[in-house]
């Protein structure tokens, strides 16, 4: 399909829903970090393209998640945890997020961070930090790991609540879906809503509609990770616009994960014209090489979406965050200010 020219997508107020912690990380900050620690990187993490990905069976899953582990291992002190924050909330704002929820497992930080709480104090105090200093408005999505026992997921779940005062918004679960029934993690998104958070497990991508099923059945998803699998199944399809589950979609993830082949592949268009509510994401840039103002540049370029539909994208990602009404507001009006322009 050819370019289509409009209005500038970079300028156009949005929310960023779906956005990894380490994922989030500039190429050029992961190669100076692994050169102050002498971390050796792996090779697809060192070239100037995005590594070759395919995680459609558990050999190419088990190498993205090498590669993520592989610059995970670069973030030893709280000032490189400062470092990713602030630089997160920079290429954001260059995108025209005007509100972001960024993604975290602390368990994964713990080890050397002083333990799971310091390690989750931390995050907050770095995203505290870059919202005052870059006017971003920043909070977190505590996410458990579905690799991992649900026990874990429910300590986390607590801890998340605990902080719920400190910028946390939201509890997730992610890594394969392959792996970990929804179910088993019933409990411990049942502590986070209680406490107040909203629900966002992934689902719908490397499996197909009846992990969103899941979701919705099981954890009560108020949000869905990714969720794109559920174009396959028109009566889910919706089930999620009537109830205005909003689907953090992250198109060139998906196309970097073989989940579709080519970016026009991604049912963006089917969810769009269901009336499912979608918040296009970035969702790991440091490997998939693309960052938030791209993936609505995938929607005018691949699948025809005009400056007014790329609007109600904004409009439906800035209603599915969790950012408090006054900002609503102000992204809502920017938005009529970008289609006004």
């Amino acid at each position: 399909m050819e370019r289509v020219v409009g209005r500038d997508v970079r300028q156009l107020p949005k929310a960023h829903l779906h956005l990894h912690f380490t994922g989030s990380m500039r190429p050029s900050t992961l190669l100076e970090l692994a050169d102050k620690y002498g971390v050796r990187l792996p090779e697809a993490l060192t070239g100037a393209e995005p590594p070759k990905l395919r995680a459609t069976d558990e050999r190419g899953w088990f190498r993205f998640q090498r590669l993520y582990d592989a610059a995970r291992a670069c973030l030893r002190e709280p000032e490189d945890i400062q470092r990713l924050v602030r630089e997160a909330a920079e290429e954001d704002i260059a995108d025209g997020s005007g509100w972001l929820e960024i993604q975290v497992d602390p368990t994964s930080y713990a080890p050397r961070l002083g333990g799971l709480i310091p390690a989750l104090e931390i995050i907050l105090d770095a995203v505290e930090s870059a919202s005052r200093e870059t006017g971003l408005g920043m909070r977190v999505l505590v996410a458990a790991n579905r690799m991992k026992h649900p026990l874990d997921a429910r300590t986390l779940a607590r801890l998340a609540v605990r902080y719920g005062d400190r910028g946390v918004v939201g509890f997730g679960l992610s890594n394969d879906e392959r792996r970990g029934m929804a179910r088993d993690f019933d409990r411990a998104f049942a502590i986070a809503r209680e406490g107040g958070l909203l629900s966002a497990p992934h689902g719908g991508e490397l499996t197909g509609p009846s992990s969103v099923r899941d979701c919705l059945d099981d954890l009560d998803a108020t949000r869905i990770g990714h969720g794109v699998r559920a174009a396959e199944d028109p009566r889910l399809l919706k089930r999620l616009a009537d109830a205005g589950v909003t689907c953090e979609v992250c198109p060139a993830s998906n196309v970097a994960l073989g989940v579709y082949e080519k970016p026009e592949d991604v049912p963006l268009r089917t969810l769009f014209e269901a009336g499912v509510p979608m918040a296009l994401g970035a969702d790991d840039p440091l490997l998939f090489g693309s960052r938030l103002a791209a993936q609505y540049e995938i929607a005018r370029r691949h699948h025809a979406f005009t400056d007014a539909e790329l609007a109600e994208l904004a409009r439906q990602s800035v209603r599915g965050s969790a950012a408090p009404e006054d900002v609503r507001e102000k992204l809502l009006s920017g938005v009529e200010e970008w289609l006004a322009a």
